[in-house]
């Protein structure tokens, strides 16, 4: 017949065997989670580099077509940046 330290020391393995599974299923679900975390921030980040560079190919095409506007626009634009810079 086992002792009650016995018994004890039973099931405190068990306890801590337990506690180890737990520990590694709640790590394979983070690394799992943290996986997927990576490959939709990869997604979010090939969008947006396409829409810049179609943003980017607007602009250039709209230059090519109306150079004098465009010099037009961004001294406007320059001129409002530097009347806002003095003022703050």
């Amino acid at each position: 017949m086992a002792t009650t330290s016995d018994r004890l020391g039973k099931h405190a393995r068990e306890v801590k065997d337990d506690l180890q599974q737990m520990g590694e299923t709640v790590r394979d679900a983070a690394e799992e989670r943290l996986a997927q975390v990576g490959e939709k921030a990869s997604e979010y980040l090939e969008e947006g580099r396409e829409k810049v560079h179609g943003l980017a190919c607007a602009c250039e095409q709209f230059v090519r077509q109306r150079p004098l506007r465009s010099v037009m626009v961004a001294a406007g634009i320059g001129w409002l940046f530097g009347h806002f810079w003095k003022r703050g």
